[in-house]
């Protein structure tokens, strides 16, 4: 039997579905996830499908209104994580991926391989969304290394250029997902 966790409200359940594109650093610049040489089943190429999917959605500050929601897929290890959206063609409406540290620090990610723009989202410990950043997909000749976003989080979201600001979401909202252990 599958337990499950359940953050922010419990009207709220959250499925994300995202593939990562980024991977995690933490504040001193240190990789928290292996490196292609560390991970020899690490591949170009993510299989989405076979990764643990949720449902993410976010509702505003004061918990009165859902704001968005999305299926993303679930990044829990370090391969995983590593991976993310890199070298994915797209992300489809309403997709995203869910990054799963085991607590609450300091990270930056990057645009590793990314071929589209996404919005990355930092969220805390009690499912606090602390930041958000939009990233561009980084340019002709340039692999993304350099495009660093750092934030505070156990969670990172991974979703659409622009989603959280066509829906409003912003630092304060509350995200909600059921995680499973």
């Amino acid at each position: 039997m599958t337990r499950h966790r359940t953050w922010a409200l419990a009207v709220v359940v959250v499925t994300a579905a995202l593939g990562g594109c980024v991977g995690p650093f933490d504040a001193g610049g240190q990789s928290t996830a292996p490196t292609a040489t560390d991970d020899p089943t690490h591949t170009a190429t993510p299989v989405h499908s076979s990764y643990a999917q949720t449902t993410v959605t976010v509702q505003d500050g004061d918990g009165d209104a859902e704001l968005g929601a999305v299926e993303a897929t679930i990044a829990d290890n370090g391969s995983l994580r590593y991976t993310g959206l890199s070298n994915t063609e797209s992300l489809p409406e309403n997709r995203g991926m869910l990054f799963v540290f085991d607590s609450e620090r300091d990270l930056t990610f990057v645009m590793r391989e990314m071929d589209f723009a996404i919005d990355i989202v930092y969220i805390d410990s009690n499912g606090t969304i602390t930041s958000i950043h939009h990233a561009p997909a980084p340019g002709p000749n340039e692999d993304g290394n350099d495009q660093e976003y750092s934030g505070r989080g156990q969670y990172v979201l991974e979703v659409n250029h622009h989603w959280t600001t066509d829906r409003g979401v912003e630092a304060g909202d509350q995200v909600a997902f059921e995680l499973p252990e």
